[in-house]
């Protein structure tokens, strides 16, 4: 399933999920979003599945991923169709 990188802002919390909202901006496109994550893990970055924890607004599925940069955290956001 084809996976594309999104640009999120976040709008605060529903209950114990963060909201976020595409700004329309989009990155990438990958066949799938494990394409992603072996290329961070061959680049011996570590990345952790936060999708549970998060929901983003008009899409139906999607995926979010964390990563440690020095002291920042980054976010990467995909959109499964």
């Amino acid at each position: 399933m084809p996976a594309t990188e999104l640009v999120v802002t976040s709008l605060g919390k529903v209950g114990e999920k963060e909201l976020l909202v595409p700004t329309g901006q989009q990155g990438r496109t990958f066949a799938h979003v494990q394409d992603w994550v072996t290329a961070k893990l061959k680049a011996k970055t570590s990345v952790k599945d936060i999708s549970t924890f998060v929901l983003v607004k008009g899409i139906k599925q999607w995926a979010v991923y964390e990563e440690k940069s020095g002291s920042k955290t980054i976010r990467t956001v995909f959109k499964i169709t």
